[in-house]
């Protein structure tokens, strides 16, 4: 890894939620980062290598949780709409289905991943 790429991933690793790209530049200038480019240039060949996954809901970015999701099986996050927490998780029985679906309709996918929304248990309890 780059030193900017080593920069971003460290940081989203410590991070509890998905941080945005101007989150990660606001956090990084004081160690070189100093560009829009900079931060995008590394998330897209984290993202490349499955290291850090894109959360389309909320146009943030997170660390991979998982050492194997970069299989055929889809990445599941759960959103939670109140601390802003990312839960990753895979789940085979889902993978099938999807993969049921394309093959129904002569389709190969390439990306499987499902956004859920919602309150997690803690923040449920409050």
């Amino acid at each position: 890894m780059t030193q900017n790429e080593t920069l971003v991933y460290t940081l989203l690793c410590q991070a509890d939620r998905p941080l945005s790209a101007y989150n990660i530049l606001d956090a990084l200038r004081d160690k070189g980062i100093r560009a829009p480019l900079q931060v995008y240039r590394a998330l897209g060949k984290l993202v490349e290598r499955g290291a850090v996954h894109r959360i389309e809901s909320v146009n943030g970015f997170v660390a991979c949780q998982l050492h194997d999701c970069g299989g055929s099986e889809v990445s599941i996050f759960m959103l939670c709409t109140q601390c802003e927490r990312a839960n990753e998780f895979t789940d085979a029985s889902i993978d099938k289905t999807l993969q049921a679906l394309g093959d129904d309709r002569k389709f190969q996918a390439a990306h499987k991943v499902i956004e859920i929304t919602g309150l997690c248990a803690d923040c449920r309890s409050v």
